[in-house]
């Protein structure tokens, strides 16, 4: 059977890994550009069924749809690579090509995203998207007959999955996007660029501030050693709050240095000051990953301020919870967690417990 239509995804992180691998299971050929990656990212693409072209040229040729989702430092870089290479292409591209940026991003860079593509492509067609919840899951499910399995070996497959709400113009879109869009859940709000990107900024400043409160609130607890007392109490007055909490608070260790700038120095900055030894170690590190780039949380700032007239309360107040997140990152034994290797803070009682000794450590430090 002829796959449905060519999905590129860019990267294949833990989102767009769930995303592809829901893609290829109801019949899409699903491809990437893996250049520069490691050799564990493409043997996950490969075990996943993801095909990796060896160009930006030649996913753009292949392709009918291109979803970026990485994270919010890329979001410019992957448009701006993608829209060059369009513009280089020998011979016009026959067919249309559709660039969803998915990324947890302001209105402001959405609409800057939209300006890059109208400028140095203008044939390739925005629509502004954010994902929120998890990245896609196989759900256990029975066995089906033999019949059944048979005839649809993939797609009687059950899936959990996140909403992905767009906004732009849809009027002229081709007629394989609306399968698309049932098979990843996409919900078209608004004709306007920028008013998705919004919606995700106003979804994480829940549940990013909720959980950055909840952080101090049970590491303080946890100092005091009423902690088990809180607990009781939310369980007994907030069990849904105290069930929200406990899933935000022991899932954000591996995600906390994505959400702040961990450095002040520029590319060029640190070079001069610590050698391009230094930089390209940092490199393969987590430490420079937010250099010079809006990160999450200024994202969500950058909301607040220009489209909610928050020009400095909102502001402020999101510097404030990116130094929660920076203190994780930075001053705790939380900031080595990786999602695939877990050891700290898989509970709410030992994420306050390394928080106190990060932050007694730094306090003694710094005394």
């Amino acid at each position: 059977m002829a796959p449905l239509a060519t999905v590129a995804i860019l990267s294949i992180g833990e989102m767009g890994m769930g995303i592809a691998k829901l893609l290829v299971a109801h019949n899409y050929r699903v491809v990437t550009n893996l250049e520069g990656r490691s050799q564990d990212t493409h043997a996950r693409a490969e075990k996943a069924s993801i095909e990796a072209l060896p160009s930006d040229l030649s996913l753009i040729t292949e392709s009918d749809y291109i979803l970026s989702i990485v994270p919010p430092r890329d979001a410019v870089s992957i448009a701006t690579r993608i829209s060059t290479a369009f513009s280089s292409l020998s011979t016009p591209k026959k067919t249309p090509l559709y660039f969803l940026d998915l990324n947890a991003i302001s209105p402001r860079s959405a609409r800057s995203i939209g300006e890059i593509f109208s400028t140095k492509a203008p044939a390739i067609n925005f629509l502004d998207g954010c994902i929120i919840g998890s990245a896609p899951t196989q759900k256990p499910t029975p066995t089906p007959s033999t019949t059944e399995a048979r005839q649809h070996p993939k797609t009687s497959l059950t899936w959990s999955q996140p909403s992905i709400p767009i906004s732009g113009s849809i009027a002229s879109v081709p007629a394989s996007f609306a399968q698309l869009a049932k098979t990843l859940n996409f919900k078209h709000i608004s004709e306007d660029v920028g008013i998705a990107s919004g919606l995700k900024c106003c979804f994480a400043t829940v549940t990013k501030g909720f959980t950055a409160l909840c952080i101090q609130a049970f590491t303080t607890a946890s100092n005091l050693g009423v902690l088990p007392v809180l607990m009781e109490e939310m369980e007994e007055k907030f069990p849904a709050s105290l069930k929200t909490a406990r899933y935000g608070v022991t899932s954000m260790p591996p995600k906390a240095y994505r959400w702040v700038k961990e450095s002040k120095f520029s590319f060029p900055l640190l070079v001069l000051t610590e050698g391009r030894k230094e930089l390209q170690r940092r490199r393969k590190g987590r430490r420079l990953a937010n250099l010079t780039c809006l990160t999450t949380v200024e994202e969500i700032s950058a909301a607040h301020e220009e489209d909610g007239g928050f020009e400095s309360a909102g502001k402020g107040l999101f510097n404030e919870i990116a130094k929660v997140y920076e203190s994780v990152a930075d001053d705790s034994l939380l900031g080595e967690e990786k999602t695939e290797r877990r050891k700290r803070g898989l509970t709410i009682e030992d994420v306050a417990a390394a928080m106190g000794e990060g932050n007694a450590a730094k306090r003694k430090k710094d005394a």
